[in-house]
């Protein structure tokens, strides 16, 4: 089943690539027999060309070819009592392809507007299909696929390249990062070998194949454009971002480097209309292997969880926190009783490291966490007032609770601060759930350009607490071009930066 979802700041549509109805991500190996495992292709460009010429990919199409799987789905989903009035004004409008029964209905239904079409009250159970691509990673018919290919399924068939057709069993999904493993009754197939995403390298050439548009077996290139990227909504996976041609019904479908390994599982694109734009990613085939083995083995996946939300650190920030670069994950929250509160983490506090590798971007750290295992230590790196300190946690599960990432407003304005403040009520400060902060009454300047308005907790300033008037001018009378402001809003608390001079 084909999902979208709306990047907001952007408004781009971020289309879960996936024909039909169903959609998700993932896929990893699992240990067995490997009779059909062949090794990787070495591949070698022909003796006139250059170093940068594309490698034969001919090689790895006809040798692990076999191994992909076109996946079709069939399932129900509730939709609104007059959805089907709709369908058919659809299918008289000339829209090709529009009868409600075509497994792309779905998907094109949802790019008719924010809404979708059929959005009437009541709802009932309607029949729904789709289609993905899958690979084989085992010889006795384990296949790895998106979760949400086989979202809401209720029948999933199977087809090789030979033309033989098997039902399919799913041994588990995982939506956090989109892997789903499956399995048929079949012995002696035809297997992909894995590789390693940490070798890929920006720029290197890629091969996608899978069934776009339900066009099976299809093959694709192109190159790494960018690694360890985080999209809205799937802060747990690290994707590997390339220009490779990924359309509907490639979710699920096998990444190859150029030496014939699996280095990740086509999932998601950036678009505009839905199609392809050059925006394809991929989910990194470590993570999926990882999370297959624990699907393997318990039929389900965990995550671990730190219990902060963070947000982005940008120039302002950096400023403000006296930081040499614009880099870590600037905690706006902390969960009370959770890991992070219990390792001492505060608001305010910039994660920089953990168990020593680097949090470049805010998205890095949830992404790094949540490939760890529920009760696992981990050392963090963390900027405070100034100067580094080194905190121990011990991770908790995600399932109690997601792991959140805030977004700060970017806008900036110049001058003075801008902002009218009074103390709290001790009824405001019951309401509010908190033991300090001031009220904003009016703001303007710099603070409303940033985004500040009336009604919002003025909790903190460059991290540390304010509870006065008189502490809001000493901590400003101390402060340099910009300052960080914790804003509470609505119960959720996020640092908003202003450059004030």
């Amino acid at each position: 089943m084909t999902t979208t979802r709306s990047m907001t700041p952007t408004r781009l549509v971020l289309a879960l690539v996936a024909a039909g109805l169903l959609g998700g991500a993932g896929a990893s190996f699992v240990a067995g027999s490997r009779a059909h495992a062949a090794a990787p292709i070495a591949l070698t460009a022909p003796a006139a060309a250059s170093t940068a010429a594309a490698p034969d990919f001919a090689q790895i199409a006809e040798r692990y070819g076999p191994a992909v799987v076109n996946i079709s789905v069939s399932g129900t989903r509730k939709a609104s009592a007059d959805e089907g009035d709709e369908a058919a004004a659809t299918q008289q409008r000339g829209l090709p392809g529009m009868d409600p029964s075509d497994p792309f209905f779905e998907f094109f239904k949802r790019f008719q507007g924010p809404n979708g079409f059929g959005a009437g009250p009541g709802q009932r159970e309607m029949p729904v299909r789709g289609q993905g691509s899958g690979f084989i990673v085992s010889a006795d018919g384990t296949i790895l696929t998106n979760a949400h290919v086989v979202r809401d399924a209720k029948d999933v068939t199977v087809k090789l390249t030979d033309r033989r057709e098997f039902q399919a069993k799913v041994l588990g999904s995982d939506p956090k990062t989109d892997v789903a493993v499956l399995k048929i009754d079949a012995k002696n197939l035809p297997t992909v070998p894995l590789g390693n995403a940490r070798e890929l390298k920006v720029g290197e050439w890629v091969l996608a194949i899978g069934s776009p548009f339900g066009f099976e077996n299809s093959v694709t290139a192109g190159v790494v454009s960018a690694k360890g990227r985080s999209l809205p909504e799937d802060s747990f996976v690290p994707f590997i971002q390339t220009d490779v041609a990924v359309n509907p019904g490639n979710s699920g479908g096998p990444l190859f480097n150029a030496r014939g390994e699996v280095v990740g599982i086509n999932s998601q694109i950036f678009s505009r209309t839905g199609g392809y734009q050059g925006l394809s990613f991929a989910i990194p085939i470590e993570l999926a292997s990882r999370i297959k083995d624990q699907i393997v083995a318990t039929g389900k996946a965990s995550h671990a969880r730190l219990g902060v939300a963070v947000q982005e650190v940008n120039q302002t920030l950096a400023d403000s926190f006296k930081l040499d670069k614009p880099e870590g994950a600037l905690v706006s929250n902390v969960d009370a009783g959770g890991p992070a509160d219990k390792a001492g983490l505060k608001t305010g506090d910039v994660i920089r490291k953990v168990n020593g590798q680097p949090i470049i971007a805010s998205g890095d750290l949830p992404a790094l966490i949540g490939q760890s295992t529920p009760g696992e230590k981990v050392t963090l790196e963390v900027w405070r007032q100034g100067k580094r300190e080194e905190l121990s946690a011990r991770l908790g599960d995600a399932s109690d609770k997601k792991a959140q990432v805030a977004k700060a407003d970017s806008e900036l304005g110049k001058g003075k601060l801008g902002l009218a403040l009074r103390q709290l009520q001790p009824q405001e400060k019951r309401d509010a759930g908190v033991d300090g902060g001031l009220v904003v009454e009016n703001a303007a300047g710099p603070a409303a350009l940033a985004g500040v308005q009336p009604g919002d907790l003025l909790m903190g300033i460059d991290g540390k607490p304010v509870q006065s008037i008189e502490q809001v001018r000493e901590v400003m009378a101390k402060s340099g071009k910009s300052v960080a402001l914790l804003i509470q809003r609505d119960g959720n608390k996020i640092f908003v930066p202003v450059r004030i001079g």
